[in-house]
């Protein structure tokens, strides 16, 4: 089932968390990708100085500021392209990264996607490392600028929820900025060799959306 727009019509932390667990689907036209969602950050509105609002509306965080489960895709230090989840009702700017996937569907042309440009072959990717990382995610499922304000509820980008059982998550600080880094919003199922690295992770129960922090134990 596709994902509907009251999903992402939510508080944004508790749409991270419930993404996890969740399939991000690319039908492309050199082959169909899909990975579930283990690893993801939300960035919250004009206050939040690691959010793209943090300036105010401008032309490019403009779809930020519209209505709920749409894409928002940039170039990322022109270099990557990263795909979020616009969250909360319109006017509230606000959005989910997905940073990591556990490949599921369409394996082959990830393969060959990350490999392209690159001195590596297709089977020197570890399943593991080939939806890690933000960049990476993209690349492999296809994803750029031309998807950006796609809408997530349609058919070519769309986020599924198959059934998949609920996954034990891990609570952390974002990476990869300067500002807002004590913030805990990057939630990540704790079980998943396809997770970045946790520095200072925390564990949270299975019923927990406000990122409810306890000691993690080994």
């Amino acid at each position: 089932m596709i994902l509907p727009r009251t999903f992402y019509a939510r508080p944004t932390l508790q749409v991270c968390r419930d993404l996890i667990g969740k399939v991000l689907v690319h039908d492309a036209s050199d082959g169909l990708a899909s990975g579930i969602i283990v690893e993801a950050e939300a960035y919250i509105g004009e206050s939040d100085p690691a959010c793209h609002a943090a300036p105010g509306p401008t032309p490019r965080n403009a779809p930020l500021y519209g209505q709920p489960g749409m894409a928002y895709v940039y170039l990322n230090y022109g270099i990557h392209y990263l795909v979020n989840a616009v969250t909360e009702p319109a006017g509230s700017p606000a959005a989910v990264l997905i940073r990591a996937l556990e490949p599921l569907e369409g394996e082959e042309a990830m393969r060959r996607r990350r490999a392209e440009g690159t001195l590596r072959q297709p089977a020197a990717f570890t399943w593991a490392e080939l939806c890690r990382g933000p960049g990476n995610l993209t690349r492999a499922l296809g994803i750029s600028l031309g998807h950006n304000r796609l809408d997530l509820t349609g058919r070519v980008l769309r986020i599924e929820d198959r059934g998949l059982p609920v996954r034990e998550v891990m609570w952390g600080p974002r990476v990869g900025i300067t500002m807002g880094v004590a913030h805990p919003w990057r939630c990540a199922a704790a079980d998943s060799p396809a997770v970045s690295t946790f520095k200072a992770g925390t564990r949270a129960t299975r019923g927990s959306t406000e990122g409810k922090e306890i000691r993690r134990t080994s």
